[in-house]
C-alpha cells in the first residue's frame, strides 16, 4: 500500500509583528534630543538668559523713539509723537555731518582691518621655523588683550605735543605737530591704532581654518608643477574662501558700530569735524544731555542700517559664493 507523504512545514519562526503605530518612537523630535542630550542643552541656559536680558528686553525701549520721554515718568514715554524725532534728526546738519564720519571711517577700518588679517595669517602659514612662529603670533596676539583705556592712553602719549613721533620728528629738525588737535589726522590715528589691536588676532581663525585644507591638495599642485605662490594662489585662498566670506558679511553687519569707546576716549571738541560718529553723538545727546528719545531715534536708524546691510552682504554672498551665514 503506498502512501503519500505530506509536504514538511516551514522551519522558519515566523516573522515579528510590527509594532502599532502608536508604539514607533521617532527619533527626529526635538524632544527626544532634548531628553538625550540634556547636559549639552543645559549649557545654553546662562547664554540665553543673558541674550534676553541685556539684548532683546531693551529692545522695548526703542518704542520711545516715537515717544516723548521725560525722566522719572513712563519708562515708555508719556505721549505719542510720532515721527518727530525721526524728522528732526533728518532735519538736522550735525547728525548728517557725524553720520558721513560714521561711514567713512567704518569704510576705512572694513578696508584696511578686513584684509590684513588674511595677508598676515598667509605669512604665518608660510613660516617654516615653528618657534620663530609661536613667538610671533603671540606678539601679534598681545594688544588685543589690552584695555581699551589703556590703548587710547597709549595713543594719546606717543601723539602728544612731547610725545614720541613728535620726539622722532624733532631729531630730524621738523616741526612738532598737534595730532589731536588737527581733525585731518584722527582717521589715521584711529584706523592705525584698529590695525595694531586687532589684525593680529583675526589670524586665528583663518590660521584655523588653513589646518582644514587638505595637504594632497598641495601634494597635486607641487607635482603639477606649481610654486609656493601658485599653491598659495590656487589652493591657500580658495580653501580659506569660506571663512572670508563669513567674516566679511559679519563685518558689514557692524559696518556702522564703529568702536565707541575708543572713539570717545580719543575725541575731543577739536577733531569733532572728523572725529564724531553716530555712537558718540547718541552718547552726548541722550545720556549726558538727557534727550532719551532724539538719540534713541537716531540709534534705532543706525541699527535699521545695519541690519539692511548684513542682509544684503548675506543675500550677495550667497548668490555669488554659495556661502553665507544662513
Amino acid at each position: 500500500m503506498t502512501t503519500t507523504s505530506s509536504t514538511p512545514a516551514s522551519t522558519q519562526p515566523p516573522a515579528p509583528a510590527a509594532p502599532p503605530p502608536s508604539r514607533i518612537i521617532r527619533t527626529d523630535t526635538w524632544r527626544h534630543h532634548l531628553r538625550k542630550d540634556w547636559r549639552l542643552y543645559s549649557l545654553l541656559l546662562l547664554p540665553l538668559v543673558f541674550l534676553l536680558i541685556f539684548r532683546y528686553l531693551p529692545m522695548a525701549g526703542n518704542v520711545i523713539a516715537f515717544r516723548r520721554y521725560r525722566p522719572g515718568s513712563n519708562i515708555f514715554g508719556d505721549e505719542w509723537v510720532g515721527f518727530h524725532y525721526i524728522q528732526m534728526f533728518i532735519n538736522d546738519p550735525k547728525f548728517w555731518e557725524v553720520f558721513w564720519n560714521t561711514v567713512i571711517l567704518g569704510g576705512l577700518t572694513l578696508l584696511v582691518c578686513f584684509p590684513l588679517p588674511i595677508i598676515l595669517a598667509l605669512m604665518f602659514n608660510e613660516v617654516r621655523s615653528h618657534k620663530f612662529k609661536r613667538i610671533a603670533q603671540s606678539i601679534s596676539y598681545l594688544p588685543h588683550f589690552m584695555s581699551i583705556v589703556i590703548v587710547a592712553g597709549i595713543v594719546m602719549q606717543l601723539t602728544s605735543i612731547n610725545g614720541t613721533i613728535n620726539q622722532v620728528i624733532g631729531s630730524f629738525g621738523g616741526e612738532a605737530i598737534q595730532f589731536m588737535a588737527l581733525p585731518e589726522w584722527f582717521r589715521t590715528i584711529y584706523i592705525s591704532s584698529e590695525v595694531w589691536q586687532t589684525v593680529g588676532w583675526g589670524t586665528i581663525l583663518y590660521l584655523a581654518a588653513l589646518t582644514t585644507i587638505d595637504t594632497q591638495l598641495y601634494e597635486a599642485a607641487r607635482i603639477d608643477g606649481a610654486n609656493r605662490w601658485q599653491q598659495m594662489w590656487h589652493v591657500t585662498i580658495p580653501g580659506l574662501m569660506p571663512t572670508m566670506v563669513v567674516l566679511l558679511v559679519l563685518n558689514i553687519g557692524t559696518f556702522m558700530a564703529v568702536g565707541f569707546e575708543k572713539v570717545l576716549l580719543l575725541q575731543n571738541p577739536l577733531i569733532y569735524q572728523t572725529g564724531d560718529v553716530i555712537a558718540t553723538y547718541v552718547y552726548r545727546l541722550g545720556i549726558s544731555n538727557g534727550n532719551f528719545s532724539y538719540g534713541t531715534a537716531i540709534g534705532l536708524f543706525e541699527a535699521i542700517i545695519g541690519l539692511i546691510l548684513i542682509l544684503s552682504a548675506n543675500y550677495t554672498a550667497r548668490r555669488m559664493t554659495g556661502t553665507s551665514l544662513w
